[in-house]
């Protein structure tokens, strides 16, 4: 099934309802792990209560996976994935990087999704129609660069920090240092440039559902590819690599194997 470019905006709406009130107010912040420093807001939980209220309006028999309130339903053949604030450390900080992401799978494949920054006034959103883009300069069809080689490409990750290990920590250094311009930060919003034509590559590990299924509809009909690093789809999660290219995607997947 197909949905529509009013739907997504109702979403980026009530969604918007919610962050943007509460955007650089200081308000509390919460703590969701023990052992490290994973931020909720009540902007987070709020946005994703507002989505899931119209998703139970429009299509009461869907599933719904969210980061905050959990899953419900997930025997549907369609599920909406839901992370209200993704990138809620810039969120917190004032820094207007961070994004609402919903994506819809249909048996399990990412079929449509959108990425609303409502501070800047963006939306970049994919269904059958293809990837699109409104915001400031006006509409606009979405097309990634066509950039081949590494050494010609732009690369972004949220921080070279997350490559944990040393071996993996080894391999991204290898893969940045293959590339032109590196720079760090930015989540979802660094995915949704790749889409936008601004950046080549993203290498982020260790990412749930929620902080990537509504991006793969984008990035591949913008005429990109988006995988694991060894080239199994993303729906899933883990560590996901998205380049504008499959020629680009082959080159970081190889540096990434060392």
């Amino acid at each position: 099934m197909d949905i529509s470019s009013e739907f997504m905006r109702r979403i980026a709406e009530v969604a918007a309802a919610e962050t943007l009130p509460r955007f650089r107010k200081q308000g509390v912040v919460s703590n969701k792990e023990q052992e490290s420093f994973d931020p909720v807001t009540e902007a987070d939980r709020e946005a994703e209560r507002a989505i899931r209220a119209l998703i139970h309006v429009e299509f009461p028999d869907h599933g719904i996976l969210g980061e905050e309130h959990g899953n419900e339903n997930m025997a549907s053949r369609h599920v909406w994935v839901i992370d209200p604030i993704d990138g809620t450390r810039a969120y917190i900080s004032g820094v207007p990087v961070w994004g609402t992401l919903v994506g819809f799978t249909e048996d399990g494949d990412a079929v449509a999704g959108m990425m609303s920054q409502p501070f800047t006034g963006e939306l970049f959103y994919a269904n059958a129609s293809g990837a699109h883009y409104e915001g400031p300069g006006g509409p606009r069809i979405l097309s990634t660069r066509k950039t081949t080689r590494l050494a010609d490409a732009t690369l972004f990750t949220t921080t070279p920090a997350l490559f944990k290990a040393s071996e993996a920590r080894q391999r991204y250094d290898g893969l940045e240092a293959k590339v032109r311009l590196a720079r760090y930060g930015t989540d979802c919003y660094a995915f949704a440039m790749v889409a936008s034509g601004s950046v080549d590559v993203v290498v982020d590990p260790g990412l749930k559902p929620y902080d990537i299924v509504a991006l793969i509809p984008i990035i591949e009909k913008a005429g990109g590819v988006i995988t694991t690093f060894d080239g199994r789809p993303a729906e899933n999660g883990g560590d996901i690599v998205a380049a504008a290219t499959p020629e680009l995607h082959e080159a970081a997947m190889a540096a990434l194997r060392g």
